[in-house]
Formats: structure tokens, C-alpha cells, sequence
């Protein structure tokens, strides 16, 4: 069914910034095909066939990505609070994998999807476990992904499902491209701190082999700083440059340790930097260097990291918090202007997660958008929409989310899940998950 959203503002993050009030859009299949006011639709169809949405006192954007998360991990929110990250890895949540099923990855996947949409999320970049469960739950939320299995190449009794490099590079053969295009995959090593070399190189020949790009973690910390310099001579990111790692479509999450030449050399190869601020400051990790990475011409994009490590999916809150640490940080204000925040979180991520194009609302452009109400307190007086999105708004205010031009969440009520099911599922399997009999799978040692 095609919609006709009426009389709303629209923030539509173009290239000259513009803020079109009392507009309408009218969404024919998968695309926005006009933008204006007092439109006149259906053209050449029968009424039936159109959704009319009233946007009065609704703000519309282009919908958010969430370039790096761990959807699944929804299981294991709350369980390991309070460490630091080699505990937090080594005592909770590397062993709490020693226990994970394969259905638990679908539900905890599917709960991700719930929170997501209700929070204006359009698609995120996964990086976990039995993919093709993660795969079936993004099909069915009708949500765009970029999904990579996450593989750590050193011995199948550390992998969760004893999974091999063979087997994740079937589920990219099985899986990119489907859902009409909505779901895109990419090869998944851990890290170059956990994989080692001859694996990442094997990793390289795959995903030139398939076409596709690598999504992994990068320089969570100076200690993995000094421990490849001992090893290898060379930082993460010359390190995995050397490999070839970045010689394909790279997504690299966090960067928090990275000095200018690294910099510089993300910049020179095109690769895209997940930004999770939110789990740096939970886990105590430090904060990437954001400013001067943007300053570099890295492209960097906006995310959540998995629940277990920051809590929740609310990337409303991570705008918010991606402003705040850094403006207070640089010790100036004018830093991180609201609309560019904006765009890290969607034409940004759009990019890292390979949906060329998205994250801007005009026509021609994919129909990915969320409508927010602004009627609660909290809005009010609304001197400034793009500033409300950004510092103001709550998941409770998205009333409507379009992905593919298609209805995901209509006024505040979700479309195409069965939200009481999946909540009851996963905490059932949560539960037994963590009261188990448990053992560390691998270890981390930086």
C-alpha cells in the first residue's frame, strides 16, 4: 500500500539543510516520489489503494542507522555490569556464550528489532552468531541489515557453533542481497587482536572472492595499541592495512585508539568508522577521537555497540550523548552542530552499512523515514525541531516507521512483530541461558 503522509515538517538533511513545514509526501512503492503542499493523491488509483497520515504536529527525518551492535546480546542486558572490559569479556560475556543456542540468537534478534524500530531505527550492521537466525528476524521486522558472523580463526572449540570460515561465507552466499535488497552481509573477524594474521589474510581472499566487505573491531584500547606494535611492528590499523583488510569495504568499529597516521590512513582507503560512544563510557574505555576523525575525512557513523555493554538500542540517545561528551570534551559549543549529528546517524550510516543514497528525505530517494510526535512536554516551546531530535526526543515519540515503503510501526504500535511473544521468548531464554553451566570460551588478553 502507498502512503501520503499530510501536513507535516520535514527535516530533510539535503545538501542546502532545509526544513519544509506544512508539507506532504507521497511514498509510492519503495521511494518518496513527491514532496509539496496540497498534493493531489491517488493519481491514476483507486483510493483503496493509499494510506493518509496525518502529520500535524509530527516532525519527519530520514530514518536512523545503527552502524554497529550486537542485536542478539539483548539476552545478556544487565548481566554484566560494572566490570571493565577485560572482565566484562572474560568473566561474563565470553562465557555466557559457552551456553547460547542457535533459537536464541532469532529471539534475542528479534527483541533488537522491537526496541530499534520503536527507537526510529531503519537498519543496523550486526556483528554476532548464527547470522541466518539474525537474517530471518530482519526479514520478518522488514528492517534493513548488514550482517557479518562474527569468526575468531583460532580453533573450532572457540567458536560459538564451532562455526568455520567456509560456513560463514555460505551464509554470505545464501543471504546478501535478500530480502529484496534489504539485507546485505560482509565477512565478520573479530579483531586483529584476537584473529590472527594467516586467518585475516584467508578473510581478504574471501571477500574478494565474494565481493563483499569485512566488519570488525578495531583499536579498543592503547593496550591493544602496544601489544601489536610488540607483535606485529605496526598499529591495528597499519596492521590490518598490511593484510589487505581495508583493500575491500571496511567497517571498523570504534577506532578509540588511533593516532594521525591511522587517521589518515582510514581516510586514504575509504574506510567507515563505527562511533558507540555510549559503551566506551560505560566499560570506562576511553572516547575516540570523533573531531579530529571528521576533520581527517573519515567517514563515521553512528551506533548502539550491543546491550550488554551500553544497555539499551535508544540511538535517539546516542545523538544526545554524541553531542554532549564532545562539545563539552572540546570545550566549544559550536562543535558537532545538530544537523551534522544528524547526518552520522543516517546519511553516515546509510554508507557504512551499504545503502548508498539514504538519509535524505527528497524525492527519488528511498522511502526509509520516521515521523515523531512533538506534542509531549518535553517539546515544548519547539523553537528549534532538528535541536529536539537530536536533545529532546524519547522513543515514546515515534509514532511511525517506514522502511522500504513500507509501514514497520503505525502510531506507536508495531506492524510486523508480535512484540508479547518475542518479550516472553527471550526472557525465558535469557534466563536459562545465564543459569546454565557455563565455561569461558576463549580468553581476551589484549
Amino acid at each position: 500500500m502507498d502512503i501520503l503522509i499530510r501536513n507535516v515538517t520535514a527535516i530533510t538533511l539535503d545538501e542546502e539543510d532545509r526544513i519544509l513545514e506544512d508539507v506532504d509526501i507521497a511514498i509510492e512503492g519503495k521511494r518518496i516520489v513527491e514532496m509539496g503542499r496540497n498534493l493531489v493523491f491517488p493519481k491514476n488509483q483507486v483510493s483503496g489503494s493509499w494510506e493518509v497520515i496525518d502529520g500535524r504536529e509530527r516532525v519527519a527525518l530520514p530514518g536512523l542507522f545503527n552502524a554497529h551492535t550486537h542485536a542478539a546480546m539483548t539476552l545478556e542486558r544487565g548481566w554484566a555490569e560494572d566490570l571493565p572490559f577485560d572482565r566484562w569479556l572474560n568473566e561474563k560475556i565470553w562465557v555466557a556464550e559457552s551456553s547460547l543456542e542457535e533459537a536464541d540468537v532469532y529471539w534475542g534478534a528479534a527483541l533488537a528489532c522491537c526496541e530499534m524500530i520503536r527507537a526510529g531505527v531503519v537498519g543496523f550492521g550486526d556483528h554476532y552468531f548464527w547470522m541466518h537466525q539474525v537474517a530471518r528476524a530482519v526479514e520478518e521486522a522488514g528492517m534493513r541489515a548488514n550482517l557479518a558472523w562474527c569468526q575468531f580463526g583460532i580453533g573450532a572449540e572457540h567458536e560459538v557453533g564451532g562455526v568455520t570460515l567456509d560456513g560463514t561465507i555460505q551464509f554470505v552466499r545464501d543471504w546478501h542481497g535478500a530480502a529484496g535488497g534489504r539485507i546485505r552481509c560482509v565477512l565478520g573477524p573479530h579483531s586483529p587482536y584476537m584473529c590472527p594474521p594467516a586467518f585475516l589474510r584467508q578473510v581478504v581472499e574471501a571477500a574478494h572472492e565474494l565481493g563483499v566487505g569485512i566488519h570488525l573491531h578495531v583499536a579498543e584500547s592503547q593496550e591493544q595499541v602496544g601489544n601489536s606494535l610488540d607483535a606485529h611492528g605496526k598499529t591495528p590499523v597499519a596492521h590490518l592495512a598490511g593484510l589487505g583488510v581495508f583493500d575491500v569495504p571496511a567497517l571498523a568499529a570504534h577506532c578509540i585508539a588511533v593516532d594521525d597516521a591511522d587517521v589518515a590512513m582510514l581516510a586514504e582507503k575509504g574506510v567507515d568508522v563505527a562511533h558507540t560512544p555510549k559503551t566506551y563510557m560505560k566499560l570506562a574505555m576511553g572516547m575516540a577521537p570523533l573531531p579530529r576523525m571528521l576533520d581527517g575525512g573519515v567517514n563515521v557513523a553512528l551506533g548502539t555497540d550491543g546491550p550488554a555493554s551500553n544497555s539499551d538500542l535508544n540511538m535517539l540517545e546516542v545523538l544526545r550523548v554524541t553531542g554532549l561528551y564532545h562539545k563539552n570534551a572540546l570545550g566549544r559549543p559550536e562543535a558537532l552542530p545538530r544537523t551534522q549529528i544528524l547526518r552520522l546517524a543516517t546519511q553516515g550510516g546509510a554508507r557504512a552499512l551499504g545503502f548508498d543514497g539514504g538519509g535524505v528525505l527528497s524525492p527519488g530517494c528511498a522511502a526509509d523515514l520516521v515521523l515523531i510526535d512533538t506534542q509531549a512536554p518535553h517539546w515544548f516551546p519547539r523553537h528549534d525541531l532538528a535541536a529536539g531530535v537530536v536533545y529532546t526526543a524519547h522513543p515514546s515519540d515515534v509514532s511511525h516507521v517506514v522502511v522500504d515503503g513500507r509501514l514497520l510501526l503505525r502510531e506507536g504500535e508495531l506492524v510486523t512483530l508480535d512484540e508479547a511473544r518475542i518479550r516472553y521468548e527471550a526472557e525465558r531464554r535469557a534466563f536459562r541461558m545465564v543459569g546454565a553451566e557455563m565455561r569461558q570460551v576463549r580468553a581476551y588478553q589484549g
